[in-house]
């Protein structure tokens, strides 16, 4: 049986999710979030090490994880402020509403509608524990108010995502649509495409939603210190850009997981917009900033000269990019980790000197830039039991800009023996490659490491992400 301050507490955590409701539907009205608002400022405030367990132990799931603890601090901070006196509880809502508010007004790419969703939230909970609701029929009064405006809020959303999704279709091709390379592995089954598909890419970044872009009103700018300045549409970037093959790697991608991805991409390169803009003789920064704000920057002698083959990407497999990697525009030089490759969400190229620090540096991490090392991962012999004898062992491998030189395998810590390494697709891309070997009965431990043309050798000790990327050999256990 629940005593009245159980009661009251339920009453009040009611409360905090028709607070809650009513906020995100308001910010939904122009396509904004206070929960996504709320999230990316923990996302910028916690220390390092807490966003690093909350990567390893979330994994692809870690935004719907930072959404739903966003909405249990608000349910429970609900329950908390109906616990103090009456007198205190007003003015603590309000000042709650006006921190989020600040926030919207700092993060959000729809400031207006935000600020509105979390001054009215702020409001809904102060009138809603003025008295602090008891009954059982009071609080699902409340519960049903919350579920009818999250209903509102994600009817906004959707309708806006599917404007845009329509947007992204009428643009049409970006490189060659339909076209499957090959590269002599397609009989093996279990094995990773040799193309990613892009709802199969890892995504990776600390926005919880892509932004909203018109490409009808998007332009990018390169500004700075160039002799000239440009502000070039998307149909102004296709005319320039060429189709590479390169693999996309996350920092956070420990050997055998799956935050690494191959794809056909269809970009302009660096060396082609800075050779037009003319950086002035003391740029040394090329700053890649994303409409909110978001920076990332690259040496720029590099890429002017072509030593670092970078690219503003358009397309990915033939088609636009897709909200959630980037479109309309982000930028990507193979052979660096994705945290330090360029923006997603491309607004703005800014040439600058050495004094500009961008967002990771800020946070803790080195400043880069940091290149991906040599990984193999196992694709086919998944861990668990399988049948003695002569056994295929097959999966991927990655040394950009190098490229893949061999790929060895070993059981039960034997000698490494070199696998069968598929066509290559290019230097920058993933190689698949095949092995047999022979298990006797019992357990095995099996481990791969890649080679690169530039002779360096999968690093077999154990390292986490932080601050330099991961390292260690990809090794499954199998009972033959």
């Amino acid at each position: 049986m629940l005593t009245n301050g159980d009661r009251s507490g339920v009453g009040a955590a009611a409360v905090g999710v028709a607070a809650l409701g009513v906020g995100e539907a308001i910010a939904a009205t122009r396509g904004g979030s206070l929960i996504d608002t709320v999230g990316r400022a923990l996302i910028d405030a916690v220390p390092v090490p807490v966003v690093e367990a909350a990567v390893a132990m979330s994994g692809r799931h870690d935004k719907v994880v930072t959404r739903f603890g966003v909405a249990a601090g608000v349910v429970v901070g609900a329950v908390g402020l109906g616990a103090l006196p009456e007198r205190l509880r007003t003015p603590v809502a309000m000042a709650s509403g006006a921190g989020a508010a600040a926030l919207a007004t700092r993060l959000s790419a729809r400031s207006t509608s935000t600020v509105a969703g979390a001054v009215a939230a702020a409001g809904v909970l102060a009138a809603g524990l003025r008295r602090r609701p008891h009954g059982l029929l009071g609080a699902l009064g409340w519960l049903a108010t919350g579920a009818g405006m999250f209903a509102a809020a994600y009817t906004l959303q959707h309708d806006l995502d599917r404007k845009q999704d329509n947007d992204i279709r009428r643009i049409g091709p970006m490189g060659a649509l339909g076209v499957v390379p090959q590269d002599g592995l397609e009989d093996e089954p279990g094995l990773s495409p040799l193309v990613t598909a892009a709802h199969r890419m890892y995504v990776a970044d600390v926005n919880l939603r892509p932004p909203r872009i018109d490409p009808a009103h998007w332009r990018l700018s390169v500004t700075g210190k160039v002799a000239h300045p440009l502000r070039l549409t998307l149909h102004e970037l296709a005319e320039d850009a060429v189709e590479f093959d390169a693999v996309m790697v996350c920092i956070h991608n420990h050997p055998g997981a799956g935050r690494a991805g191959n794809g056909r991409w269809f970009g302009v390169p660096l060396s082609d917009l800075l050779k037009h803009a003319i950086p002035e003789s003391d740029a040394t920064r090329l700053v890649t900033r994303a409409i909110d704000g978001y920076t990332i920057s690259l040496p720029i002698e590099p890429l002017r000269s072509g030593e670092w083959p970078g690219y503003v990407v358009i397309g990915m497999n033939g088609e636009p990019l897709t909200p959630a990697h980037g479109f309309p525009a982000r930028v990507f030089v193979p052979g660096l980790y994705g945290q330090y490759t360029g923006a997603k969400w491309l607004g703005e190229l800014e040439l600058t000197d050495d004094t500009h620090v961008d967002y990771w540096p800020r946070r803790g991490w080195p400043a880069g830039p940091l290149w991906i090392t040599p990984q193999a991962r196992i694709d086919v012999t998944a861990p668990g039991r399988i049948a003695a004898g002569i056994t295929t062992i097959a999966g991927v491998a990655w040394a950009p800009p190098h490229g893949v030189a061999g790929v060895e395998v070993r059981i039960d810590e034997g000698d490494w023996h070199p696998a069968d390494l598929a066509t290559e697709l290019a230097p920058a891309a993933w190689r698949r490659w095949r092995t047999a070997v022979e298990l006797s009965p019992g357990e095995h431990r099996i481990q791969a490491r890649a080679i690169s043309r530039s002779g360096e050798v999968q690093e077999g000790r154990h390292r986490p992400s932080f601050p330099t990327g991961p390292s260690g050999y990809h090794t499954i256990t199998v009972h033959a």
